[in-house]
């Protein structure tokens, strides 16, 4: 492929290949799929950073899953541009990184990232493409529809396997990182709102998940530790909408299935591209304006505002035993999360529930 031709269509592709050569002694890079675009083939890459034992904690990070959201792949770069540059000097790094594993998909939708679309080259949109339908209703369209790929948010055919990229995202999940005692994941996108949201599982239900006491505990522990970091609302997808097909319910789902042992919180940063939009309204003029800064430094100040929250939740993942709840702290903090949360009698069960209710 001509450099400049990918400079120009995928220059988040050509970071990534930079960033790979720089720590190539330390990452192992794998290209689980290869996605046409065009006459282009474009490589889908995982990488892992720390120890290979089975029975460590694993942080995994995935950005790109909707290809107008660039700016969720190019917090994950920076991030790992510099987690390399430090494993050239800092040696606390390396002990850090010897007691829990990071798994990275940093471009998920490189066809849709290509073709400045939402959806991947097949026009289904990869969050609504999980084959689980919500628990009751959804917003019409946006929470996901079988009328085709002429309107967004299309969830592909009913019956029809899970696009490839969807299909490689689960694997790469269920075979990297759900194995561990605990894990957890950030998945990075943009579009909704003028705040920066951390979003919890569930997108199909309005009903508490198994582990809502966990997800409060973490917002209790960000909060102590970070008192002035930047505001995130801390909240269940399901308070603002709910989906058919989100991909980290359907993970959800299979880690409280398979392995009721382990814990596994999956966790989305929802940035807020309507301010950007708000105080910048020529973005307007080019579609990817709607979900990504423009201007050169309020784009670093974004970058920058995100990597401690990696931080963080790279070093909570790797000391979850001294944070998750015990079993009497987590009963009193699941009734805490409900009360704050799901306020709601329909919400006062946990999920799973019974497959009677399915």
């Amino acid at each position: 492929m001509d450099p400049a031709e990918l400079q120009r269509h995928l220059p988040e592709l050509v970071q990534l290949n930079a960033i790979i050569d720089r720590g190539s002694r330390w990452l192992r890079c794998d290209t689980v799929l290869q996605v046409q675009a065009g006459q282009h083939s474009l490589p889908v890459h995982v990488l892992e950073l720390g120890s290979r034992k089975p029975r460590v904690p694993v942080f995994g990070l995935f950005g790109g899953v909707h290809g107008v959201e660039r700016i969720g792949s190019q917090i994950l770069l920076a991030w790992l541009h510099t987690l390399v540059e430090r494993l050239h000097w800092d040696e606390s790094l390396h002990r850090r990184l010897e007691q829990m594993r990071l798994v990275i998909m940093p471009i998920v939708n490189p066809g849709g990232m290509w073709r400045r679309s939402r959806c991947n080259p097949n026009g289904v949109d990869l969050m609504r493409n999980a084959p689980i339908d919500a628990m009751g209703k959804v917003p019409f369209l946006i929470g996901g529809h079988r009328l085709g790929p002429w309107l967004p948010w299309y969830r592909g055919r009913r019956g029809a396997p899970m696009e490839a990229e969807a299909a490689a995202l689960v694997r790469v999940v269920q075979e990297r990182i759900q194995c561990a005692p605990f894990s957890m994941t950030l998945d990075c996108h943009s579009g909704f709102g003028r705040r920066d949201r951390l979003w919890s599982c569930y997108a199909r239900s309005h009903r508490p998940i198994a582990h809502i006491g966990e997800i409060y505990a973490l917002r209790q522990l960000m909060e102590r530790t970070f008192p002035h970091l930047h505001p995130y609302l801390i909240e269940p997808q399901s308070v603002n909408y709910t989906t058919h097909g989100d991909l980290w319910d359907y993970l959800y789902d299979s880690a409280v299935d398979n392995h009721q042992e382990r814990i596994f919180l999956p966790f989305t940063l929802e940035m807020g591209s309507w301010l950007w939009v708000r105080k910048n309204p020529r973005q307007m003029l080019d579609f990817l304006g709607y979900f990504n800064p423009v201007i050169g430094h309020r784009h670093h100040r974004v970058l920058r505002q995100h990597i401690p929250l990696l931080e963080f939740l790279s070093a909570a993942t790797g000391n979850f035993d001294r944070w998750v709840p015990l079993p009497k702290q987590r009963h009193d903090m699941t009734r805490e999360a409900i009360q704050l949360w799901f306020d709601q009698p329909r919400d006062a069960g946990i999920y799973p529930p019974t497959r009677t209710d399915l």
